[in-house]
């Protein structure tokens, strides 16, 4: 104890040499030393076990931030290195899934360099050996690595200098290694489409949802003529096409999803050029509709190639016409769509001998000249074929009009008679037509051209330039109007058409205030030819407008007469037909007229029906207002029975409305009362003067003058009345003569 007593006044000296002399008593001492030492020992382990606990805490926040690191790591796949240059050892934080084999002692350059593809190693070495000399700012490089497997994978290799000795050599390296195997994939993917795109030879356009152009191809510029910088963020558009059409093709991508068709386009150095178009559209990854693509090619190579191949199949080898299977094809497309159309067959008379006596090659030369001569005379709708031998075919497509197939057929004899000049020799030539008309003549196509080879034959036995149709009563019919269309030319040329007149008369004062010529035309030997018969066919013939300018003459000087007399101060009313109204030149014959017959203007009238008007209405209204400028007074006649338009109506320059004879027929009836109230109040509306036509009898007079109907013109007063007896209407309306009733007559 002794012992002990000791070790701890030596262990403790230093604490006593503090204390006063007086207060070294070891044994009334001891109590307090030992007091202290316990409560020093115990400052001392708080301090250690605090110390401890702050490092633990310390430690766990290191491990916790090491864990977060790995786990960041492992998360982003990148592997984290440190390289010692000096030393040559390479520390990595972690492994892959699939790693690759790295050495941790390596003294290579670069590290582990036998693990690097044999194509990479160069461009890798490089860019190390930048870095490490200060070159760049960091090492970064993409290679290939020989992975555990045997095979190899994308990395991504980047790394900073962060140690360098006293003089600036690099001692030590750190960074990151990143697996972009499947990236590189993508990026390899990409590329390969990217190529594929580039190199073929179809155009690629891709386009956002309103046509505006994102990219195109080199294929684009080769095919259209643009560059890429003249297109983009421009709108996709077809130069050949209005701007709707692309509008289309959007709505059909919106709706079905794809679009394809064949388009013409104009490339920028204005050639025409064909395209197979097929437009499709792409969505995102949320189905959201972001672009359209569009793929076409130029297929104008393989069109002309196509339509040569077509020619060759459907031509005729001699003629170049249209051959037998291209006829039949035609005319079975026809048949099938019910079409009414007239086929005319037709050969060379005697071609035989032609061939026997001056050879097969004079022959065939005639046949070419023929299919020349021929071809300039037909239509888009009168298309020639060449049956065989010397036989051809004409089809009138949408047409069974008896005089527009003989018009056909005399022309087609004209000009076959015209005499071809060939190797020196001058050869006369004439043919036969047959004729037949669908349906009248055949349901089918082997019927159709059986009969017509019958029609031809029959016409050849009645001989020489002859055509025939197949049918009976239509050939009579044709004969017929032959003769009534020589009929009317020759009538035209020995003055046999005259003018007669239909007075116009005042409703309420029951005067003359004027009249309306019409045409007769009386022949000698046949007496009056109906007007439904010679006009309807003059029109279609032009003659009408002939027969036209001899009525308007006619008229003008009668009415110039019988105003001299002092007879007449009205106007005439000469009616217009369609081909008339339209001639070019139409103001500056009536003024020829006017002037030649001496009549004022302001006694003429024009009577124009609405379906003269409304075939191109603003045309006829530039006309009607010239001819009113000449002080022509206008009126529109048999209104309500064709076009009727009342937005036209109030631009026409008319003075007066004419209502058919149909309406007041009609009168009996509420309804047809009603309609000629409506005609009437429209045309006062206007400021327009209303003439009833056709009113015979006085009930229907008293409607019309109760509907405040001006003038009205009829057999209730008058028939119409050649020019003598009109002279003697006049005279009888001078001295006030009571009208006697007047009874229809067929004239």
């Amino acid at each position: 104890m002794k012992n002990n007593n000791k070790k701890l006044s030596l262990l403790w000296l230093p604490a006593f040499i503090t204390m006063p002399a007086f207060a070294v008593d070891l044994d009334h001492a001891m109590p307090y030393v030992l007091s202290s030492i316990l409560l020093f020992s115990f400052g001392a382990l708080l301090l250690a076990h605090l110390s401890i606990l702050k490092m633990r805490r310390y430690q766990s926040r290191l491990e916790q931030s090491e864990e977060r690191l790995r786990l960041s790591l492992w998360g982003s796949g990148d592997e984290l290195w440190d390289w010692n240059i000096a030393s040559g050892s390479l520390y990595r934080s972690s492994s892959w899934q699939h790693p690759v084999e790295l050495k941790p002692e390596t003294n290579q350059f670069p590290p582990n360099r036998d693990q690097i593809h044999p194509r990479d190693i160069e461009r890798v070495t490089e860019q190390l050996y930048q870095h490490l000399a200060g070159e760049t700012p960091y090492f970064e490089a993409a290679y290939r690595l020989r992975a555990s497997d045997g095979g190899w994978v994308w990395v991504l290799d980047r790394g900073k200098v962060v140690s360098t000795d006293a003089e600036g050599v690099a001692t030590r390296m750190t960074g990151t290694l990143k697996n972009i195997q499947l990236l590189k994939q993508t990026e390899e993917r990409l590329e390969l489409f990217a190529r594929c795109l580039e190199n073929i030879s179809d155009a690629v356009v891709i386009c956002d949802t309103n046509f505006i152009v994102l990219e195109v191809n080199h294929s684009f510029s080769t095919i259209t003529g643009k560059s890429r910088e003249q297109v983009i963020k421009k709108p996709f558009d077809l130069a050949m096409y209005p701007s709707r059409f692309v509008q289309d093709i959007g709505h059909t991508l919106q709706t079905t999803g794809s679009w394809q068709g064949e388009v013409q386009d104009q490339r920028i150095n204005g050639e025409v050029y064909q395209a197979e178009l097929n437009f499709d559209i792409v969505r995102d990854d949320h189905g959201v509709l972001t672009q359209f693509v569009a793929v076409f090619s130029d297929i104008s190579e393989r069109k002309k190639r196509e339509a040569e191949l077509s020619r060759l199949a459907n031509s005729d080898t001699l003629t170049g016409l249209p051959n037998r299977a291209m006829f039949s094809a035609e005319l079975g497309r026809l048949v099938e769509r019910e079409v009414k159309h007239a086929l005319l067959v037709f050969d060379l008379d005697n071609f035989k001998k032609i061939n026997d006596s001056l050879g097969h090659q004079l022959g065939d030369s005639l046949l070419v000249k023929l299919a020349e001569r021929l071809s300039q005379m037909t239509r888009q709708k009168e298309r020639l074929y060449r049956l065989g031998g010397d036989e051809f075919a004409i089809l009138l497509e949408n047409t069974n009009d008896i005089h527009t197939i003989t018009t056909m057929a005399k022309e087609l004899i004209k000009q076959i008679n015209q005499p071809f000049f060939i190797s020196q020799h001058e050869l006369a030539v004439t043919s036969s037509i047959g004729i037949v008309l669908y349906p009248e003549d055949g349901r089918d196509p082997e019927a159709l051209l059986r009969n017509a080879d019958t029609a031809m034959y029959h016409a050849k036995n009645d001989g020489a330039n002859r055509y025939l149709f197949f049918n009976d009563s239509m050939n009579k019919l044709a004969v017929k109007r032959l003769q009534l269309e020589n009929l009317i030319r020759h009538g035209l040329k020995e003055d046999f058409f005259t003018v007669y007149y239909q007075p116009k008369m005042d409703i309420l004062s029951g005067q003359l205030v004027g009249m309306e010529a019409l045409v007769r035309f009386i022949t000698p030997k046949r007496g009056l030819i109906s007007p439904a018969s010679f006009i309807p066919v003059s029109e279609e013939t032009g003659q009408i407008v002939e027969i036209g300018e001899v009525v308007l003459r006619k008229a003008c000087l009668d009415v110039k007469r019988w105003i001299d007399q002092g007879l007449f101060h009205g106007r005439v009313a000469v009616n217009l037909s369609v081909k008339q109204f339209m001639l070019p030149y139409l103001c500056e014959q009536i003024d020829d007229v006017l002037q030649q017959t001496e009549l004022p203007s302001y006694h003429l009238e024009l009577e124009i029906t609405e379906g003269t008007v409304m075939q191109s209405p603003k045309m006829a209204i530039d006309t009607m207002k010239k001819l009113r400028a000449r002080g022509i007074h206008l009126a529109m006649d048999d209104f309500g029975t064709g076009y009727s338009s009342l937005a036209y109506l109030k631009q026409f320059p008319l003075n007066t409305l004419k209502i058919d004879k149909a309406f007041i027929d009609d009168m009996n009836t509420a309804r047809g009362r009603n309609m000629v109230d409506t005609i009437v109040t429209i045309a006062h509306n206007l400021s327009l003067t209303v003439v009833a036509e056709g009113v015979e009898q006085a009930e229907q007079l008293a409607q019309l003058k109760q509907l405040r109907c001006e003038i009205i013109q009829g057999y209730f007063y008058s028939k119409p009345l050649s020019a003598a007896d009109f002279t003697q209407f006049l005279l009888d309306q001078k001295q006030n003569k009571p009208r006697l009733a007047a009874v229809p007559v067929s004239i």
